[in-house]
């Protein structure tokens, strides 16, 4: 069964920090690229991230390059999203996404004062 679940949302001020997590099972993990999505309330859903199957590649939204970094570990077939310098325009739902295989459920980040 394939699962892609994430983790590590929460509540934080601007200007911190959090990681999150996407963990797949079910599919060789290694065999494809992944997307970070977000998505705010009354918002169309955003591409953030996307990395390549190698880890070797990736590209940033204008709107979070150079403060978010995106990274993988085929060995623990999991993802990563590095989020610095958080602002509030950042609140959204996070998503993780392999083409052709699924999405997750999703992690709420809420960057509130």
């Amino acid at each position: 069964q394939v699962q892609l679940v994430e983790s590590g949302g929460g509540l934080v001020q601007p200007g911190g920090s959090l990681r999150l997590s996407c963990v797949a099972s079910g599919f060789t993990f290694s065999n494809y690229a992944l997307n970070w999505y977000r998505q705010a309330p009354g918002k169309e859903r955003e591409l953030v991230a996307n990395i390549t199957r190698a880890g070797d590649n990736w590209m940033y939204a204008v709107s979070v390059h150079g403060r978010f970094t995106v990274s993988r570990d085929n060995v623990k077939n999991t993802a990563y999203l590095r989020m610095n310098n958080l602002k509030p325009e950042d609140t959204a739902v996070y998503y993780c996404d392999v083409p052709r295989i699924g999405r997750g459920q999703g992690t709420q980040v809420t960057v509130s004062s």
